[in-house]
């Protein structure tokens, strides 16, 4: 979806100025991969998708860093997008992305996931931040 907001035509020739936003669409990249099928899949016993949610929380990984690690990675590969085409289309697009995934959040999958997990996931509300990362949580 990203690619139809650009200008028809639009060629990728990359520079060095570009190295941000190939950073930041591989790093967005990676941690999507390790968030969806390492934490979602393999830890989770589900996937990233509200019709089959994991079935077990999942709180390892880089989610003892942050609650939502995963719209970080949506948010990191289109900020990169948006970097490297120089597109404020696409940088509109990643703000409205975010703002989309934070009422989601808010006001469906929190609820949501403190009916089905209760006190085990009020506990990880305390001690990891929905969306900053905080580095060295302790989750034993």
């Amino acid at each position: 979806m990203p690619y139809w907001l650009l200008p028809h035509g639009v060629r990728l020739h990359l520079r060095g100025a570009d190295v941000p936003g190939l950073l930041l669409i591989a790093a967005g990249a990676a941690l999507y991969v390790v968030t969806a099928f390492g934490g979602f899949a393999l830890r989770g016993k589900g996937t990233p998708a509200p019709i089959d949610p994991p079935k077990t929380l999942v709180v390892e990984g880089p989610y003892r860093v942050v609650r939502n690690p995963m719209y970080w990675a949506v948010v990191s590969v289109m900020l990169g997008e948006a970097v490297i085409f120089r597109s404020a289309s696409l940088a509109r697009l990643t703000a409205g992305l975010f703002i989309s995934a934070y009422l989601f959040v808010v006001f469906y999958e929190e609820p949501t996931l403190r009916r089905k997990f209760g006190a085990q996931y009020e506990a990880y509300c305390q001690r990891v931040p929905r969306w900053l990362p905080r580095f060295g949580n302790k989750l034993d």
